[in-house]
């Protein structure tokens, strides 16, 4: 699997388009559809999928859905979803907000974790549907998984859970 990323907006969010052959996902289409498009090319979007829904993640979600045709994937879809070669777990992690997930990867060992965890911190807790008690549970679950799972934040650069949990002070 292929993983590509356009920052957009003015909180340069990480759009994320993951890609098997010609079919693709599109992981929080933050805004400026063009860029996303580009992005995209010619691969055919089996669905979109968002980790949360802040302004900056879902800004161009609208123009995705109905230009491409698909389907939306979310905090209300199953726990286990097949669609197309792409095969992942949603795990509800709330904290940053309340309707936040993550989606894990497995035979990729690879998370897009949204606003919940950066590279060295984590998303804030105090906006409106944020929780700092929800936020210690959902790391306490997500320390549970493989510490050699590669995560991919809506905003900066990708880390793994190993570094997070040896480096962040709020995994330890």
């Amino acid at each position: 699997m292929e993983v590509e990323s356009v920052k957009t907006g003015i909180l340069d969010e990480n759009c994320y388009v993951l890609s098997k052959e010609d079919e693709c996902l599109i992981i929080d289409p933050g805004d400026d559809f063009s860029k996303i498009k580009k992005l995209v090319g010619k691969r055919k979007v089996l669905g979109v999928l968002i980790t949360h829904y802040h302004f900056d993640h879902i800004g161009a979600l609208d123009d995705v859905l109905i230009n491409y045709k698909t389907s939306l994937i979310d905090y209300k879809s199953y726990e286990y979803q097949n669609i197309g070669p792409f095969s992942f777990e949603i795990i509800k992690t709330p904290g940053h907000k309340d309707d936040a997930v993550t989606y894990y990867f497995k035979d990729e060992k690879i998370m897009f974790v949204g606003d919940f965890i950066f590279k060295g911190t984590i998303g804030r807790c105090d906006l409106k549907g944020g929780n700092i008690n929800d936020m210690k549970r959902s790391i306490n679950l997500i320390k549970k998984y493989d510490k050699k799972i590669k995560l991919y934040p809506g905003h900066g650069d990708y880390t793994t859970l190993e570094y997070e949990m040896n480096n962040n002070l709020y995994m330890r």
